[in-house]
């Protein structure tokens, strides 16, 4: 057979292969029938590079001269694989709208350099639709553009240090009915350092209070009636005062905090037993105007 010939048939074989395989490709993002599946190795990419190779160093070999069958062979062969490679690579995934659809967009809203609505805040609610600009990051929203109020006392939750208040209850700056007990919040036996979980804690507290700036707070340090009253004031002091250097050099400047020791004066239990200690040994936090 003449090398013509032989090239023409090469040729063929090379594009009817590949253009059956990238036919393949392009539908492996769809449905596929177990016959699909059960041929899906000669669909891979390199398979076909391997099949474009053999054909396309045939059809160099073929289609060149008799003193260049060597080198035309080569780069019949890398041409091949290329072109095998390309055509067999899975084309299927979809293109991602580059805008989020957020339906009818009114005439005259501003948009980005991609055309899609400002989302300022970057809450996933656009300019236009917020109703609550200015969140802050990774603060969840409603379909609003507004922070969440899981209980519905006026303080979204992200500045809210008494989430799921009653309904129907009155609260403070803080979110809070009255006073807040800092559950968690101990110190090591007859000192002010505070305890690990005790730290854990504050870094909630003052999380919030950084989003809360127009709040300034009061420390309230308590103690139980063990030891002398003078002892425990002094105490009760250092204790609170421990919490405000804590929040202090977590972000909450020391002009919006107050810290005050009360001692054991104030007890909301009985000294009597331990239970009743344990309850009066406390720090709280309030709302101070």
């Amino acid at each position: 057979m003449k090398k013509s010939t032989t090239g023409l048939l090469l040729g063929s074989a090379l594009a009817l292969g590949l253009s059956g395989c990238a036919n393949t490709a392009s539908q492996a993002g769809g449905q596929t029938s177990s016959s699909d599946a059960d041929n899906s190795w000669y669909q891979h990419p390199a398979v076909c590079g391997l099949a474009g190779g053999l054909i396309g160093s045939g059809l160099g070999y073929a289609t060149s001269g008799d003193s260049d069958e060597e080198s035309g062979a080569a780069i019949g062969a890398t041409t091949g694989a290329a072109l095998a490679a390309y055509l067999c690579a899975d084309k299927s995934e979809e293109v991602k709208p580059q805008c989020p659809s957020y339906g009818e967009v009114p005439a005259g809203v501003a948009v980005d350099a991609e055309g899609c609505p400002l989302d300022s805040d970057n809450d996933g609610v656009p300019d236009f639709r917020d109703e609550c600009p200015g969140t802050p990051a990774g603060v969840e929203v409603d379909a609003k553009g507004c922070p969440l109020d899981s209980d519905n006392d006026g303080v979204p939750d992200f500045r809210d240090q008494c989430p799921n208040t009653p309904a129907g209850v009155e609260v403070n700056a803080l979110g809070c009915q009255e006073s807040l007990v800092l559950e968690g919040v101990n110190f090591e036996f007859d000192s002010a350092k505070l305890t690990r979980q005790a730290e854990q804690e504050l870094s909630e507290v003052a999380e919030k209070l950084k989003h809360n700036t127009n709040v300034r707070v009061r420390i309230e340090g308590h103690t139980d009636s063990v030891g002398s009253a003078q002892y425990n004031k002094d105490l009760s002091q250092r204790r609170a005062e421990s919490v405000a250097s804590y929040l202090q050099a977590h972000g909450i400047q020391q002009n919006r905090m107050n810290s005050i020791g009360y001692g054991e004066a104030r007890p909301v239990a009985s000294n009597d037993t331990d239970a009743g200690r344990a309850e009066n040994r406390r720090v709280e936090l309030d709302e101070w105007k």
